[in-house]
């Protein structure tokens, strides 16, 4: 199975275009792939999803394999049984016979071992027949002290420990300690990778926690290189466009396919997610292009101007609203780290209907910066609040600011600036901020 995911603190576009370049992969090159999400859906993307009645992709926030990757599904035998039955099943299977109970629960398993430990002990080739000894119920001949591992339990954390142990066979367990599979030391010691494509991001800063543990075979993107290493090559597209939905949909039109009105709902609330409703100075002819032909689809009219300016309204403002949120909701939902040479930042982004929604919270929004600086080792962190009304922005930042001093806008207060017209991270901000921290 192929992950397509986005980054962390997934925003629409992020949800949207792994949810269609999953469909596409599926449809044009018949894979088994599922789009997944590394982390929680926004209120605004939530909108989306209600809209169109699309199906939530599934949560992967961590890409490194799992003892449920690992276990091996061998049908276990009763404790009733005999241990002859139990020596087939090895002979067939090459691997330890799971012994369970009628409820699930694991008693042990007879493994190669086990068995010489028991027949040593009780075989005289003078008075006790070898077919009586193997009659005995398996469960006098079992490993009971076989380790057990809980199937949601990363297998890099315990590696290191199984290494030095001498057994070589293991239960999987679920969380009610319910038999589930087994595994072996060498299964520890090589797990296959999670096998992922990322879209909306190329930045290991970025990506799925254990991307390391994990095999990409694939980036779609939109934003500055800054890309991940890979063992072998793969494909690797970055595109001058206002949103990795716009990508998705092209390839899907490239292909002749055509979206369900899910999937292109979902790309739609990509494109105007990212362009803000083509107001971005991100937005190309493409972006436009492609959410005329998405929304064709998804609302299923031909003249789409109205309903699409219309829903893109609605989309801004389902996410506008911070009066019930956190500081540390606000500062985390949409926060991308990134690096420049020696010094590693953050910039979040949060979108607001009146500039100034937040001007009494500063100090709580300053302290939610300062926790996410400490707890994720940078040495600065920005909010950048955008009004989707008016197309400004403010910056508030916390932490080692020194090198922000030099910012070509307006200081209205200490580490506090207007950015009038200014309302993209990743063409206007961004590029500001490393040039700075370059220079």
């Amino acid at each position: 199975m192929i992950y397509v995911v986005g980054h962390k603190n997934p925003d629409t576009d992020a949800i949207a275009s792994a949810m269609g370049y999953a469909w596409v992969k599926r449809e044009r090159d018949g894979l088994d792939v599922v789009a997944a999400r590394a982390g929680a859906l926004n209120a605004q993307t939530t909108f989306a999803v209600k809209r169109f009645e699309a199906e939530i992709p599934a949560l992967l926030d961590d890409a490194s394999p799992r003892f449920l990757t690992i276990a091996q599904h061998v049908r276990p035998l009763m404790p009733s049984q005999p241990l002859s039955a139990a020596w087939r099943k090895y002979a067939e299977t090459e691997r330890a016979a799971p012994v369970v109970d009628v409820d699930g629960s694991p008693i042990g398993l007879v493994t190669g071992k086990s068995v010489f430990d028991y027949l040593s002990m009780r075989l005289d080739m003078a008075d006790a027949p070898f077919r009586q000894l193997i009659s005995v119920s398996c469960q006098h001949a079992c490993d009971t002290n076989a380790q057990r591992f809980l199937k949601t339990d990363r297998v890099s954390d315990h590696r290191a420990r199984m290494t030095q142990t001498q057994r070589d066979d293991f239960f999987v367990v679920d969380a009610d300690g319910k038999y589930v599979g087994i595994c072996t030391k060498a299964d520890i010691l090589r797990p296959p990778r999670t096998r992922l494509i990322l879209v909306d991001h190329n930045e290991a800063g970025q990506a799925v926690s254990g991307l390391d543990e994990s095999e990409v075979l694939e980036v779609l993107d939109h934003h500055r290189l800054n890309t991940i290493g890979t063992a072998t090559p793969i494909a690797f597209h970055i595109d001058i466009v206002g949103s990795t939905s716009t990508l998705v949909a092209e390839s899907a039109r490239e292909a002749d396919l055509t979206p369900t009105r899910a999937i292109a709902g979902m790309l739609l609330s990509g494109i105007l997610s990212d362009t803000l409703v083509f107001k971005s100075p991100t937005t190309t002819a493409r972006d436009k292009a492609a959410a005329t032909w998405v929304a064709r689809v998804a609302f299923g009219v031909n003249d789409v101007d109205e309903p699409l300016a219309e829903y893109g309204n609605q989309l801004l403002r389902s996410g506008a609203d911070v009066s019930g949120r956190s500081a540390k909701d606000i500062v985390g939902v949409d926060f991308k780290a990134f690096d420049s040479g020696a010094v590693k930042f953050g910039v979040a982004q949060v979108e607001v209907d009146n500039l100034y929604a937040l001007d009494e919270r500063i100090p709580e929004i300053r302290g939610a910066l300062r926790d996410a600086c400490q707890q994720r080792g940078l040495d600065f962190v920005a909010l950048m609040v955008t009004d989707i009304v008016e197309n400004d922005s403010l910056l508030i930042a916390d932490g080692d600011t020194r090198k922000l001093v030099s910012m070509p806008y307006r200081q209205r207060d200490y580490a506090l600036w207007e950015m009038p017209g200014v309302v993209s991270r990743k063409k206007q901000l961004l590029p500001t901020l490393l040039g700075l921290l370059e220079g």
